[in-house]
């Protein structure tokens, strides 16, 4: 984490307590975005940004 934007990406992702619980939820290990989304009351394309911002910030990974 050498790179200042790095560490601001982070910081912005671990700042939102949504983004928070999202981790917290994918401690246990990798789950599908709808599987995610059903843990919350908001919109699937809500969920679908906080993980792009997740990714931004390294802190989660996806594939298909």
């Amino acid at each position: 984490m050498n790179n200042p934007a790095s560490l601001q990406y982070t910081l912005r992702a671990l700042a939102d307590p949504t983004r928070r619980e999202i981790l917290e939820i994918l401690k246990n290990g990798a789950m599908p975005a709808g599987e995610i989304a059903e843990h919350f009351s908001i919109t699937g394309a809500a969920i679908s940004r906080h993980l792009s911002v997740l990714k931004e910030a390294d802190l989660v990974r996806d594939h298909r």
